[in-house]
């Protein structure tokens, strides 16, 4: 498993190969570089519609599986091919922010309570 961080540039409409496969490319922008890269990745069967959630600028971190086989033309000529098979996207920057109900505990302006404080002074041990 892999994890891939970025800005959506190109989303695909969902291609029906066959009546059991399809499958939905997309591309995901590198910026963290001097040289950004653009990134093909594919969903397949059930995990084309995962997609649908998301748009072009979108930043999302992809997880991925790195898929190679080999391949032989009519002309005996064998070739290889890689495949960047995402199976989950989440949007950057949703969860673990501060709270805008207020001041919490984990706020830098919140004053630990009067009993956090006693409690404090009754574990301190220490000589200084």
């Amino acid at each position: 498993m892999y994890k891939f961080q970025g800005k959506i540039k190109v989303i695909n409409d969902t291609q029906v190969i066959s009546e059991k496969f399809k499958k939905r490319e997309f591309v995901v922008t590198d910026t963290s570089s001097m040289y950004p890269q653009d990134v093909m990745f594919q969903s397949v069967q059930d995990k084309c519609d995962m997609l649908n959630e998301y748009a072009v600028e979108d930043q999302v971190e992809v997880s991925f599986n790195l898929r190679g086989r080999e391949w032989t033309s009519p002309d005996g000529v064998v070739k290889y091919f890689n495949t960047l098979d995402a199976w989950r996207i989440e949007k950057m920057g949703q969860g673990g922010g501060i709270p805008a109900a207020g001041p919490s505990d984990m706020s830098l302006d919140a004053q630990p309570s009067t009993e956090t404080k006693a409690n404090a002074e009754e574990k301190d041990d220490l000589p200084f």
